[in-house]
């Protein structure tokens, strides 16, 4: 796996309110993980939910 290609990654936002939750799913190891941040931002909550997901690959 190199830096800047995770693979296929499906990507799901839902709001709730004032906020919105951004969940992040590996394709080819089934690994999610989610990040909750302000409605009016969803694409810096999306790269929160990227970056988690290359940390929590990272370390198996």
């Amino acid at each position: 796996m190199a830096d800047d290609d995770l693979g296929e990654v499906i990507v799901e936002l839902v709001r709730n309110g004032p906020y919105v939750k951004c969940s992040a799913i590996h394709v080819a190891t089934g690994r999610e993980v989610s990040a909750i941040g302000p409605v009016n931002e969803p694409k810096s909550v999306e790269r929160v939910a990227i970056a988690k997901l290359r940390r929590a690959l990272a370390s198996g």
